[in-house]
């Protein structure tokens, strides 16, 4: 197995990296979409499933240690304020309060999007830190927090990215309120010829709201030293990224920070990052000399924690009337909230249908409300309702049904550089998708009679979802046969414990239940990539199968030696190495071993490189069926047909599940969730559980999985790309458009809310609609 050094680029949620990395140069035992393998793609119950149904799984929220303090931040009372004075005597005077960090006692810290601080004296949103209370007890800490007196300079403040982009809005930094100080710009071809060629210009505005990621894990870390060396249980997507800015942040080598992680309550991408509160909670623990655990509240997980971007987008489209798209353009802006961060969107309209003519310009608002994070294929999921729903309408002007207007414009070379995909079957999506949700009952828009209107709509998704190097594993064989994995991966509750066993049991032909599975720890897992952008399968799957074919190359070498013949005439089946031409000469695993006198064979895998010449994406289409109640505006769901083209499928019971995710989640964007701001005063309102309307047993509908696609071996030798983000991404438009065809009138504002309904139909009847 050689191994080579090579430079690779790929793109994670809209952003493009380069890394120089070891990989794999095997190119033998690719599985072929043909070949019939035994458990790898078979719906085989969780690796932890009996933890987490039992209750024994150690959360990170569960991680108690021996003496263990507890910390609570303070967060500004202003959405925009400079601190004058802190004043700490009365909290520090209240027993059990062990220690108080604060912008005047904490060391200068370079945090990487911050202004420098790791506590500013310039707060900008309500929530942003202002103290850190340590103390025996969290309810301790919490009365703490009420006894530290804050005087504010109260500053003008601005929550709308409309206003703060106007030319007198208050600045929020030094380089004004646009990220980068600059919008996002993108072309291709000529955008005003383009138009000069259309028989039809259509233009149309669409919003969506900022939403929050309510994993059921707030965020939360354990911290302990032992002497200069740092231990971190994080619940994170990156234990890795969580190392280096750690590390980075308190001077340390990365060697003396370890970072642990093991299940973990869900994340959408909030995790991928570190937290100041992780920071907070080392400097105070070596202040203190005990472990200290800081947990976030759930008010500021709404409000600090992170969110998906609001978006303003205006689509303007140029078309022929056999229905070729001739030009379109996108401009849009969206908030990030008070630290830098992108809310672009555009990447659906760019690259998802044939167009030579495109122009787009984006711009990332900051304003005073908490900063965004990545979501859930951030961008994507606004830009995909806003132009899907587009491309219905577009279709409607030209009197062509919407999966064939798509069809007119398909692409079957990546439409930004004319690369082929290493596969794309979005074609048989339209097929399966619109068979199983029975297309051909599609009425014309609001012609359904009766108060309750059926409506069908649907539409279609791209994303990356490929993988990348670096990725590596360790394989451990023991003499008894049983064997250790590790990998530096992390497990978001989607299944990667299982997939990871799965491989190794496949190909060494073992009990799954002699595998032992050591994922999200920096100390003993060799680097693997971040838990986000749908990389963890397609990154992480072909190290460990690198690593296991390793293992059975030793074995078979080793045997072909004790038995006296070559690697050639030895067959290897159910962990068992015999004579091709004598099958009663055979070793088990555990005879190999004793013959070499080796108590355990270790073997290190690595992803393989990217082919170069090619685009990789994941593709797929949504269908959805539902019922508007005109008496109401109440929207129901009753049907969710997704079928997604995402390479090899390695265990279908988590795959189902992780489908059903998404499109529940895609569901609460269409219908219900939306971050709720007094823009007088930049309050959250909603901040809770309560009145941030999620999603309930109720509102889910029937969901049907298809899956188009069989192992895409371009990319790797398992084939599979990450279905996480794209099983969200076209859930909302696809229900949009359902909701337009049952009622026949537009609603381009999520949430599509009852009270919406009810006065896009009063328009509608009244004559008064646009």
């Amino acid at each position: 197995m050689t191994r080579k050094i090579v430079k690779t680029k790929f793109i994670v949620e809209d952003e493009h990296f380069e890394k120089i990395a070891e990989v794999s140069e095997d190119k033998s035992n690719v599985w072929s979409p043909e070949k019939e393998l035994k458990i790898v793609g078979k719906p085989v119950s969780r690796y932890d499933g009996y933890d987490k149904v039992s209750g024994t799984a150690v959360y990170t929220f569960d991680v108690k240690l021996k003496n263990m303090a507890y910390a609570r931040i303070l967060g500004a009372l202003h959405p925009n304020a400079q601190i004058r004075s802190i004043n700490i005597s009365k909290a520090e005077s209240l027993p059990g309060v062990l220690y108080i960090l604060t912008s005047q006692n904490c060391p200068s810290i370079n945090w990487y999007w911050n202004t420098g601080k790791l506590f500013d004296t310039h707060t900008r949103y309500i929530g942003d830190e202002v103290a850190c209370v340590i103390a025996e007890t969290e309810m301790i800490a919490e009365e703490a927090l009420k006894l530290i007196e804050v005087e504010y300079e109260i500053l003008p403040f601005v929550t709308t990215a409309a206003e703060a982009m106007k030319t007198e809005a208050v600045k929020l930094h030094d380089w004004g309120n646009v990220t980068w100080g600059k919008p996002s710009t993108y072309s291709r071809g000529d955008i005003e010829q383009g138009f000069k060629d259309a028989d039809l210009i259509i233009e149309e505005e669409f919003t969506t709201p900022v939403v929050i990621h309510n994993p059921t894990e707030v965020h939360c870390c354990v911290v302990n030293w032992e002497g200069d060396q740092l231990t971190v249980y994080d619940s994170t997507q990156a234990i890795f990224n969580v190392r280096e800015t750690i590390a980075e942040s308190l001077g340390l080598p990365n060697s003396k920070v370890r970072v642990i992680k093991k299940y973990m309550g869900g994340g959408f991408g909030s995790k991928l990052e570190a937290g100041k509160y992780s920071v907070m909670a080392a400097l105070a623990a070596k202040e203190i000399g005990r472990p200290v655990r800081i947990t976030m509240s759930r008010k500021q997980m709404g409000t600090s924690m992170g969110n998906r971007p609001d978006s303003y987008q205006k689509l303007k489209a140029g078309i022929k009337k056999d229905g070729t798209l001739t030009a379109l353009s996108h401009y849009s802006y969206g908030s990030v909230g008070a630290y830098p961060n992108g809310a672009g969107c555009a990447w659906p309209l760019r690259s998802l249908y044939k167009c030579a003519n495109v122009s787009i310009e984006e711009y990332s608002v900051v304003t005073n409300l908490g900063r965004a994070r990545a979501m859930r294929a951030p961008g994507h999921v606004q830009g995909t309702f806003a132009f899907e729903s587009f491309i219905d309408d577009l279709a409607e002007k030209i009197n062509m049904d919407p999966i064939e207007f798509r069809l007119k414009n398909y692409s079957e070379n990546d439409p930004e550089n004319n690369n082929p995909y290493t596969t794309k079957k979005l074609k048989e999506a339209y097929i399966q998708g619109s068979k199983a949700i029975g297309w051909e009952r599609r009425k014309a828009p609001g012609s359904d009679k009766g108060s309750k209107k059926h409506g069908i709509g649907m539409a279609s998704q791209i994303w990356w979802g490929g993988g990348t190097p670096p990725s590596g594993a360790v394989l451990k064989l023991n003499w008894d046969g049983s064997a250790q994995i590790h990998s530096g991966t992390q497990d978001l509750g989607t299944g990667t414990y299982t997939f990871i066993s799965q491989i190794v049991a496949e190909v060494l032909e073992i009990p799954m239940d002699n595998i032992q599975v050591i994922i999200g720890d920096t100390e003993t897992c060799p680097y693997s990539t971040q838990s986000g952008g749908s990389l963890t399968a397609p990154s992480v799957s072909p190290a460990i199968k690198d690593a296991a074919e390793q293992m059975k190359t030793k074995l078979i070498s080793s045997a072909a030696v004790i038995l006296e013949t070559t690697k050639d005439n030895i067959k290897y089946e159910s962990g068992i190495m015999s004579l091709i031409n004598d099958a009663e000469k055979k070793l088990t695993i555990p005879q190999v071993f004793e013959k070499l006198n080796e108590a355990m064979l270790v073997t290190t895998g690595n992803r393989n490189a990217n082919p170069e010449g090619y685009s990789i994406n994941t593709f797929g289409a949504h269908f959805a069926e539902v019922e508007v109640d005109t008496d109401t505006g109440k929207v129901k769901v009753i049907k969710i047909v997704a079928a997604h083209d995402i390479g090899r499928v390695l265990n279908r019971k988590t795959l189902d599940n992780q489908i059903h995710g998404g499109v529940i989640q895609a569901l609460g964007f269409a219908l219900l969730e939306e971050r709720v701001v007094d823009h007088s005063t930049g309050i959250v309102l909603n901040s809770n559980m309560h009145d941030y309307k999620l999603p309930t047993i109720k509102d889910i509908p029937l969901i049907e999985t298809i899956i188009v696609s069989e192992a895409d071996n371009l990319i790797s030798n398992v084939g599979t790309k990450g279905v996480g983000e794209p099983a969200h991404i076209p859930g909302a438009a696809a229900i949009a458009n359902a909701v337009y065809n049952a009622i026949g009138t537009r609603i381009k504002d999520l949430p599509i809310t009852p009270d919406k309904i009810l006065m896009a139909l009063n328009k509608k009847n009244t004559g008064a609609e646009k």
